[in-house]
């Protein structure tokens, strides 16, 4: 089931979880091998993979990332992203803007199933520096006329805002709306969120990420704003 949602300047926020499970054995390292720089083992790392339905007062609605969709190589699939929007009575057809953080299988995984886009209605928005990257949305057969193509920021629905944080990929973007930040793969667990100098062995480019990181948490911290996370057991973390 959905986590609680939470308001946040007349917008409804909920947290839709896809999928639990720890990486599978082709990317799976030991902890301390995995975040860099870290000085206790935590042990196995149990991925929590969130999307994140907001509805403003308007009824628009915009989803964050569409999961891991049916098949994945990697991640524990399929993902139940369908099951957890109809939970909260949303079909696929009402979503009118998706936004992808970025364009890693478990964030973008279900935005076409059997060659048919699932969220037909929605512009789909990406960062530009991501799809010069990237071939996986042409892999995915999304329409181009679906596409939102953003260069940096911009808001690209009523109050919500796409801030490009690269480092993780080269145009990973973060979500805002009002106080709310949802941060994508610039945190992946707790432990970066307490030091933002833990590096993650997988991102595309470890200084430009370390940065992003530690830019991003000093600024939560300074203005007090509810974050959202892809990968935490726990989807918001208050750090008012």
């Amino acid at each position: 089931m959905p986590h609680n949602s939470r308001i946040v300047a007349d917008v409804e926020i909920t947290p839709l979880c896809d999928a639990v499970g720890p990486m599978g054995p082709s990317l799976r390292l030991p902890f301390l091998e995995t975040f860099l720089g870290a000085q206790v083992d935590e042990g196995e790392w149990i991925l929590h993979f969130h999307s994140y339905l907001l509805r403003d007062a308007q009824g628009r609605l915009t989803l964050v990332d569409t999961g891991i969709g049916p098949t994945s190589t990697w991640a524990p699939a399929p993902g139940k992203l369908q099951s957890e929007l109809a939970a909260v009575g949303v079909a696929p057809q009402d979503v009118n803007t998706v936004i992808f953080t970025h364009l890693h299988s478990d964030h973008c995984g279900g935005t076409v199933i059997d060659g048919e886009p699932v969220f037909a209605n929605a512009r789909h928005v990406v960062q530009r520096a991501e799809l010069a990257e990237l071939a996986e949305l042409g892999d995915l057969g999304l329409d181009p006329a679906l596409l939102h193509v953003v260069d940096g920021d911009e808001e690209v629905s009523p109050g919500v805002v796409v801030r490009l944080t690269p480092g993780h990929t080269p145009g990973h973007q973060i979500v805002e709306v009002c106080s709310f930040t949802m941060a994508g793969d610039v945190l992946h667990h707790p432990v970066q969120l307490a030091d933002p100098t833990i590096r993650y062995v997988y991102d595309s480019d470890p200084d430009q990420a370390a940065k992003a990181r530690l830019d991003l948490v000093q600024r939560l911290r300074a203005e007090g704003r509810l974050l959202g996370t892809a990968h935490f057991p726990e989807p918001f973390q208050d750090l008012a």
